[in-house]
């Protein structure tokens, strides 16, 4: 390679693999975050956070009564088919700009230049809306199934108040954490642990459910949308158990600022942990159809109304029920705890960025462990906050689930559709699609529109204060919000994604209201130098 072509080739290549601070100088960031996981550490978090067994049992229940068996065996194949589409779009745009910021980034540096802030900072909103949705739905579901695991032999009933409780103790015990070791247990606790919990169940059973019971068997107990809309109205709302489970995996790209070759690792990282997810979920759901033994009771569920407990309780017994609880509520721990880790560094990238209300607080490194401890503890706070309707919603866990489901999905969904727009000014980075880049990028996109719509849809009939679905409530809050602090403030400050070095070389203080305008009038901050690097680079090509 000569000179002039080495200089305008890409930094990855130049730079090489190993040379990741560079690679973040380059996109206009100084490495702050300790930078020491592997590819392995990685995809472990991607894959603790998509964790199937705690999405699945969480939502059995809704995937028992919103289509049943057959819905929830060929219906997880589906929407895994079209989330690998959704998390391959993900990670080549991921693989071009590795930063914590992930998603909101990647739209600002693929927008045009015109409206990069804008859609960054909408992008951006939607994210942390499906990250903090995500972790309640995680966290509560554990703090559940903890309550439910206590009831066991003991005559306990849980009770809205105790579980709002525990909920509260687990986000406090999740926010101090030892990232490395815990990543490193959690791999191998959800994939040895989910294997384990397959086959106790099956080698246990007294009988098994046919298979035409398991891949063919309808049910609508929905109250009614079968009757009153259609069989499609119910299979629809019926992918969400599907499409929840498979969420978080941007989280990879969240981590890329502490991870080793970041522009590989973060993009093998989500696609990997999607495929794994996939299989090992289809076998979960699959052993634990099988291993039904009164599908009544278990739709009942007089085990604490969790019918994944009492297919425990007819097949090992009450013993190792207790045992199987554990599995299940260790693994919803350790998914907690890596939902608020990425959480808190998607917090971190946008409060560096200026665009958090209270920027200047939040964006701080503890200097001891070089974490974001200031968002991890927001992030706990805002989880915390938006479980409080379960105390009088009934369906509240569903509607955090939705609610976790769009917000994340659009997130992803923003820059993808930005990539197809203005695939002109697109940069390769090492992991790329080649010629099914913009194939699957546009299925992808219709993909998230389409279950963007579903999951806002009324879920039980009738509809009732306690029935609601209010993720359409939260949404729109959330909308309304990000929106009208645009146009009264955000659109006259916030110039997208923060050149950091630029600004401390400078001499500015991004954290100060208008810094960033009077930067870049002044010719200081040049927010869209690498955009044209990107596109010299890519003509060189």
């Amino acid at each position: 390679m000569d000179a002039d072509a080495e200089k305008q080739a890409p930094a990855y290549v130049t730079a090489g693999a190993a040379d990741d601070e560079a690679e973040l100088a380059r996109m206009g960031y100084k490495q702050e975050l300790k930078r020491d996981w592997s590819l392995l550490q990685n995809f472990g978090v991607s894959f603790s956070i998509i964790s199937v067994i705690t999405g699945i049992p969480s939502l059995f229940l809704f995937g028992l009564n919103t289509g049943g068996p057959v819905l929830m065996v060929w219906g997880w194949v589906v929407v895994a088919f079209f989330t690998m589409m959704v998390g391959a779009a993900m990670a080549e745009i991921c693989s071009s700009t590795p930063t914590s910021g992930g998603p909101y980034f990647w739209a600002a540096k693929l927008a045009p230049p015109k409206h990069a802030a804008f859609a960054s900072w909408v992008c951006g909103w939607f994210n942390l809306l499906g990250q903090v949705a995500v972790t309640t739905g995680i966290s509560y579901a554990c703090a559940t199934f903890l309550a439910t695991a206590a009831s066991i032999g003991t005559g306990y009933e849980p009770t809205p108040n105790t579980v709002i409780g525990i909920y509260a103790a687990i986000l406090i015990a999740q926010g101090v954490h030892l990232l490395r070791f815990l990543n490193n247990v959690s791999v191998w606790w959800h994939a040895v642990g989910t294997t384990a919990l397959i086959i106790a169940i099956l080698a246990a059973a007294p009988k098994h459910q046919s298979a035409k019971f398991v891949f063919t068997t309808f049910v609508d107990g929905t109250g009614g949308w079968a009757d009153r809309a259609s069989h499609a109205y119910v299979v629809f709302i019926g992918i969400l158990m599907a499409q929840y489970t498979l969420t978080g995996f941007d989280a990879s790209a969240h981590m890329t600022e502490e991870t080793h070759n970041a522009a590989m690792s973060g993009s093998i990282g989500i696609v990997t942990a999607i495929g794994v997810s996939a299989v090992l979920g289809w076998f979960l759901i699959l052993g634990l159809l099988f291993s039904i033994q009164d599908y009544d009771t278990t739709v009942g569920s007089p085990a604490g109304g969790q019918p994944v407990l009492q297919i425990f309780l007819d097949t090992v017994g009450q013993k190792g029920a207790i045992v199987l609880m554990v599995i299940v509520v260790v693994s919803m721990f350790f998914c907690g705890t890596f939902s608020i880790t990425s959480n808190s560094r998607m917090m971190y990238a946008f409060s560096r960025d200026g665009a958090l209300p209270g920027s200047k607080f939040f964006h701080r490194v503890d200097e001891k462990y070089r974490s974001p401890i200031r968002t991890v503890w927001l992030a706990c706070t805002l989880s915390f906050i938006l479980a409080l309707p379960s105390l009088g919603n009934s369906s509240a866990f569903a509607a955090a689930t939705s609610i976790a489901t769009i917000g994340l999905y659009v997130s992803y969904g923003i820059p993808i559709a930005l990539r197809v727009i203005c695939k002109d000014t697109f940069t390769k980075g090492p992991f790329h699609l080649g010629a099914f880049s913009i194939p699957v990028a546009v299925t992808a996109v219709l993909w998230i529109i389409l279950i963007s719509i579903l999951f806002m849809l009324p879920q039980v009939n009738p509809v009732t204060a306690q029935t609601l679905n209010y993720a359409p409530v939260a949404v729109g809050i959330v909308v309304v919000y990000s929106l009208t602090l645009w146009v009264l403030s955000g659109r006259k400050w916030f110039t997208g994604p923060v050149k950091q070095i630029a600004a401390e070389e400078a001499g500015i203080d991004v954290m100060e209201p208008g810094a960033l305008e009077r930067a870049e009038r002044e010719g200081k901050l040049k927010l869209e130098q690498d955009k044209d690097k990107d596109r010299e680079a890519s003509s060189s090509e």
